[in-house]
């Protein structure tokens, strides 16, 4: 949250251009290119997912402190690039991890993610305050302070994997390669390109923001405003959106990614601005959930970190084109190239309509009754 609400500005006050900021902002997800499915597959191997999530937690907290005397394009791109890999190698660990956590238990992941929401909500709000009342240089404290925060508590994680004494639920696939058909691929493609979009919020949302002359202080509420729509859908999911197939829910996230983004090239007042930052609970966080969802649900525990690490590797080969492009159009067309972003999210939408015309949701469903079934703890009066 502290990132992605001020380091645009920060850097522009370092005397970084637009395609500078686009570029260190690329270059981690590059670097995950690589890193995500091999991390995933050697957290499968391990004992336990959680030693994975707490080395990476690890590497991005102590590398943060470089930034107090990073000083220059390179310098700043080489810390801001260790540091974001660190988190960004294991954050499919994570899901993947409290996902099977979550149904073992019967509990809802949506729920989990909404608290760390309502963190990020918290830390943008602080570190808008923050910027207004002193300077852009009041990020980089925030910043290194809230990554050794997560390596502290990345020790207290408990173990994720099912005990000796406790089985990992059935179902799904053990080989990544016997789910790779267009089916399932396409609307992890379409995922990725709608979250692409939602990459630019990160290095160019508040940026945009500020060259419209909306004071840092409304940034930050603006940029809340986002976060605590994302919060409430995360809150209600199981009630309303767990009635739905997980690409049903890509498909919505899609639809209002791009009248979001459309809307947002008008440069609109700040109450219209308000207005659409509330769609981010749809446009991200359904969409998130509908991927980890769609993710999980087909494939088993013995790959679930690669999977997710699958999922986001070709997240972040998009992620790079898209982010690295949005800098130059920044450069010369402003807010209007959030009319590239509605294009991007259009082809997202087409992905996974195109996949649901090849395998219907029906047969999701009914692979889904399965899975809830086997989460589901037997009586201790029942037959066995």
């Amino acid at each position: 949250g502290v990132a992605n609400a001020y380091a645009g500005i920060w850097m522009k006050e370092r005397g970084m251009s637009a395609d500078q900021i686009g570029l260190i902002f690329t270059v981690p997800l590059f670097a995950l290119l690589i890193l995500n499915q091999l991390v995933g597959r050697l957290a499968d191997r391990a004992s336990d997912w959680r030693q994975t999530i707490i080395i990476g937690a690890g590497v991005s907290g102590i590398s943060a402190l470089a930034l107090f005397v990073a000083d220059g394009f390179w310098p700043i791109l080489l810390v801001w690039a260790v540091a974001n890999v660190g988190v960004g190698a294991v954050m499919p660990v994570t899901d993947a991890a409290t996902m099977r956590l979550s149904r073992r238990r019967n509990s809802e992941y949506a729920t989990i993610r909404a608290w760390g929401t309502a963190g990020y909500l918290l830390a943008i709000v602080v570190t808008g305050f923050a910027v207004a009342r002193f300077s852009p240089e009041a990020f980089i404290p925030l910043f290194v302070l809230a990554g050794i925060w997560r390596m502290g508590a990345a020790f207290y994680l408990p173990r994720f994997r099912a005990s000796e004494t406790s089985e990992a639920l059935a179902g799904g696939a053990k080989r990544l390669m016997s789910v790779m058909r267009p089916w399932f691929v396409l609307p992890l493609v379409g995922w990725s390109l709608v979250f692409s979009t939602h990459l630019l919020l990160n290095a160019f949302q508040s940026l945009l923001f500020a060259e419209q002359g909306i004071s840092t202080d409304v940034i930050g509420l603006l940029i809340a405003a986002g976060a605590l729509s994302e919060a409430v859908v995360f809150f209600v999911f199981r009630r309303y959106a767990s009635r739905f197939a997980a690409r049903h829910l890509l498909l919505i996230s899609a639809i209002v990614t791009l009248v979001r983004w459309t809307a947002m090239a008008f440069s609109p007042e700040v109450p219209i601005l308000f207005g659409l930052q509330l769609l981010h609970g749809l446009t991200f966080a359904l969409g998130f959930m509908g991927s980890v969802r769609f993710v999980a649900d087909w494939t088993s525990e013995d790959i679930a970190a690669e999977a997710q690490g699958f999922a986001m590797t070709m997240q972040g080969a998009i992620g790079v084109l898209v982010v690295y492009s949005f800098g130059w159009l920044v450069e010369f067309f402003g807010a209007h190239a959030y009319f590239a972003s509605a294009l991007i999210a259009a082809a997202g939408g087409l992905c996974v309509f195109v996949s649901l015309m090849l395998r219907g949701v029906r047969t999701e469903a009914a692979h889904k009754l399965s899975l809830d079934a086997a989460a589901v703890p037997p009586r201790p009066d029942s037959p066995v």
